[in-house]
């Protein structure tokens, strides 16, 4: 465990938020790292991290994470999507058809439910 504080712990995460906007998902992981340590319980966290090594290509760690988040909040629609995308990349497309509906089904946002195939708009390829 990490010696960080809750206030070290939220600045980590905000700074990671910055990183990966910025297009540094491995400086978000990093960031991370001691966030997570401290608060394994915090799900907003792992699905940060989630998305840093979903933009970093690291795929199974990524699965990893979106499903942990998914077993605390099965009703996460975006942590649906987001894991129909990881699994998409990694070639496993009927897996990723299950969570793409399933994310629609809870959120029907257009890029969800063009993911889906539900809908005849564009393919919501704007990424985790």
């Amino acid at each position: 465990m990490s010696a960080s504080t809750p206030e070290t712990n939220v600045i980590q995460y905000r700074a990671a938020e910055q990183l990966l906007a910025a297009r540094d998902p491995m400086g978000a992981v990093k960031l991370l790292e001691n966030v997570v340590a401290d608060h394994p319980e915090n799900t907003a966290a792992r699905l940060l991290r989630a998305r840093a090594f979903f933009h970093s290509a690291q795929l199974r760690p990524a699965e990893l994470e979106f499903r942990l988040v998914l077993d605390r909040e099965p009703d996460n629609a975006y942590a649906h999507f987001a894991l129909g995308r990881t699994l998409q990349r990694a070639d496993r497309p009927s897996e990723a058809t299950r969570h793409f509906r399933l994310a629609a089904a809870l959120d029907p946002r257009p890029d969800f439910v063009a993911a889906a195939g539900f809908g005849s708009g564009g393919t919501g390829a704007d990424g985790a």
